[in-house]
């Protein structure tokens, strides 16, 4: 189904570890939070960092308590208190979480909330615990919700949350820097979120040096594999060495003119508001390759 404009916009953001999707999903909440929409930035990374990348200091970022970790909550929506799921244990497969945001969002700035979820566990087939079941559910709730935008920063790899994501999540972000480890791991994540019903599926290739050539040519031919073919679109994002200087907080170079990756960041939060309609029969790919920079 086309994931048209009034609908909002829902996206995953995933990727390799320390490739720079949790200072790109701040960033790109907060370019289009000050652009009027209202923005629900959701963290289900375990490393759980994208509320100091937001700006929320230390004090309150450490008295935030996942969803995943509030037992009281998912024994009141699942009727089992977390621990207690053994064999022959009955629980509600699809609680009622529409309190879950009012209740456990966190208001970061004007048109901006946080929630952070906790990481959905991953074992054999499938976990099917009170704290999975819930998160599932609220998964599934997010993506229902109208006229907003949502950012899901996740872990590498997608399909731990099977098909809720195909329920509303029409696009996924896969950041990778110029490594050849994280280009793989992206190129796998691509698969996955195909899998997982994701109609449009972007590779980013982040932390580009100024004046340097991507190592993609290169990639493709030691690894065999083409990711021009596997994304709706290749987008280059420039280095930035200001974020290191700016971090936790890098959230604040969004309000620098002159930096290269703000533009290249605003740019992207244009085009994942105003996403391209994927309803033909024939999958119409965007395909192409940006620079942004």
């Amino acid at each position: 189904m086309c994931q048209s404009q009034s609908s909002g916009s829902r996206v995953v953001i995933t990727g390799k570890g320390g490739v720079g999707k949790t200072t790109l999903t701040s960033c790109l909440a907060t370019v289009l939070a000050k652009n009027g929409i209202n923005v629900l930035a959701v963290d289900e990374d375990p490393q759980m960092n994208l509320p100091q990348a937001l700006g929320v200091g230390f004090e309150a970022a450490a008295h935030i308590v996942p969803l995943n970790r509030h037992a009281d909550y998912i024994e009141e929506k699942t009727g089992i208190r977390p621990g207690r799921s053994g064999w022959g244990a009955l629980f509600k497969l699809n609680p009622d979480v529409e309190d879950v945001v009012s209740r456990f969002g966190l208001k970061v700035a004007e048109n901006l909330n946080l929630l952070v979820m906790g990481t959905v566990r991953q074992a054999g087939g499938g976990c099917l615990c009170a704290e999975n079941v819930l998160l599932d559910a609220t998964i599934r709730h997010l993506a229902l919700r109208s006229n907003e935008a949502i950012l899901l920063d996740t872990q590498a790899g997608v399909e731990h949350f099977g098909r809720a994501l195909a329920k509303g999540f029409g696009q996924c972000l896969v950041v990778a820097d110029t490594s050849f480890n994280a280009l793989s791991v992206a190129c796998h994540s691509a698969s996955l979120a195909r899998q997982s019903g994701i109609p449009l599926v972007y590779l980013v290739v982040n932390k580009i040096p100024a004046g340097g050539a991507t190592r993609l040519q290169q990639f493709k031919e030691e690894s065999g594999q083409n990711p021009d073919a596997l994304f709706d679109a290749v987008i280059e994002l420039p280095a930035e060495v200001q974020l290191q200087a700016l971090d936790p907080d890098v959230t604040r170079i969004m309000d620098d003119r002159h930096s290269a990756y703000a533009t290249a960041v605003t740019v992207l939060a244009s085009r994942l508001n105003t996403p391209p309609c994927t309803c033909s029969s024939d999958h119409n790919h965007v395909h192409g390759h940006h620079h942004a920079h």
